[in-house]
């Protein structure tokens, strides 16, 4: 089962290393490319599970966005603030974190993947409400509904996902039109979707 400190503490012990192997990455830039494509405005960004706030914060300043960052991993959060002293960066869980601000894009990749199965809904109910009218909302998830822990850099890492499906379902129902899908990494079970806050 997902522990939020157990995560976080995982990822502690290879912020540094992973700060580094993604210095010049270009993983996931371009579903952000292509998310951003789809802002109407561009003032102010979230970036759910910011890791050391390396490319992803760099591609969304050279685009205007004022960035918050909110990771469960400590060192993580220290890494971002030292590389990004002019953005906000703040070590919480998503899942009981709130804030009363409302933003243009919201990023979440390759982090509430991590999720309990039963926070998947709410989460992203949360992220909806949190984007102003015309907001885009991109993350990641697994193809198929389930759960499941795996091993990475001799830890255990929990995985869930409510589906493709599912994630559709929810999206259409917090007012959001789907307007990109795709299995990013075939035959791997990774999916990208992206999502447009309809302004009504």
């Amino acid at each position: 089962m997902f522990d939020p400190d157990v995560t976080g503490r995982n990822y502690d012990k290879i912020a540094q290393w992973w700060h580094e192997q993604h210095a010049a990455s270009e993983y996931g830039l371009l579903a952000l490319r292509r998310a951003m494509g789809f802002c109407k405005n561009t003032k102010t960004a979230l970036d759910v599970g910011c890791g050391a706030g390396g490319r992803f914060v760099r591609t969304m300043e050279s685009g205007g966005f004022w960035v918050t960052g909110v990771d469960v991993s400590c060192e993580m959060v220290k890494l971002a603030k030292k590389a990004n002293p002019e953005h906000t960066f703040i070590h919480a869980d998503i899942c009981t974190w709130e804030t009363d601000e409302k933003f243009d894009l919201i990023t979440a990749w390759d982090s509430i993947f991590h999720l309990p199965l039963a926070m998947h809904e709410p989460v992203l109910k949360k992220l909806c409400d949190m984007l102003k009218p015309d907001g885009v909302l991109m993350y990641t998830f697994g193809d198929a509904e389930g759960e499941h822990t795996d091993t990475w850099h001799n830890e255990q890492y929990y995985y869930s996902s409510v589906g493709i499906k599912g994630n559709i379902e929810i999206l259409g129902n917090c007012g959001l039109t789907p307007v990109h899908l795709e299995l990013d990494q075939f035959p791997l079970n990774h999916a990208v979707i992206i999502g447009c806050k309809r302004n009504v």
